[in-house]
């Protein structure tokens, strides 16, 4: 389960050291802990992470699988992590550690920045091959963080994409080896700690808001 922890303005959520997959008690407390985060007033950046061989395999499709009949709420506490990633007062950026794949890898993009392992792990939105569409709001959030040639690429074929070209297609902002990953992550966001929590998030509140809207459309 995902864990919040500080260390002076820098806060790193790690997801875990399994598949750190959507169920609802994931859910549950990585929202409940990132509204914590918000609430506070003190300088602060966010760093997230897994620390296994996942980042994140997103969806839980075997809880889903017993429980389709709540598939509707779901969904709509996974687009409630995304629009709270999204539009949170502090500087974020997703240290990705290994594979990012469906809803994890929408969970990355909707950090700030991202860096990626250099050696392994892919990024993939696997969802033309898994019969899953794009919902309108996962569907907006991949398509602000993308170039539209990217965004075709990544969306409609299901290519996964390694490191070095994650960050060709622009889909990271950097790689890093493993041993240096939270180092290069937190390396973007240290210095930003200390930006204005009101102003900040009134920025990344307006400028994705029709991202936002759609999200909390589900």
């Amino acid at each position: 389960m995902p864990t919040l922890t500080q260390d002076g303005p820098l806060w790193t959520l790690d997801l875990g050291d399994d598949e750190n997959r959507f169920s609802p008690g994931f859910l549950d407390e990585t929202i409940d802990a990132l509204r914590g985060l918000a609430a506070g007033s003190e300088p602060a950046a966010l760093v997230t992470t897994g620390s296994g061989k996942f980042f994140s395999n997103g969806l839980d499709l075997d809880w889903l699988g017993a429980h389709p009949d709540e598939l509707g709420p779901y969904v709509a506490r996974i687009q409630e992590l995304f629009d709270v990633v999204l539009t949170l007062p502090v500087p974020t950026v997703a240290a990705v550690n290994g594979h990012a794949f469906g809803g994890g890898a929408m969970l990355a993009m909707a950090h700030d920045w991202r860096v990626m392992r250099e050696d392994r792990g892919y990024v993939c939105f696997p969802e033309v091959d898994i019969l899953i569409p794009f919902t309108e709001g996962m569907n907006a959030l991949v398509m602000a963080k993308l170039s539209p040639r990217t965004a075709v690429d990544a969306m409609t074929t299901g290519r996964r994409f390694g490191g070095a070209e994650a960050l060709a297609a622009g889909i990271v902002d950097a790689t890093s080896p493993l041993d240096d990953l939270a180092a290069t992550a937190a390396g973007l966001v240290r210095d930003l700690a200390g930006k204005d929590r009101t102003t900040l998030g009134t920025i990344k509140s307006r400028m994705f808001a029709p991202v936002s809207a759609a999200l909390r459309e589900a």
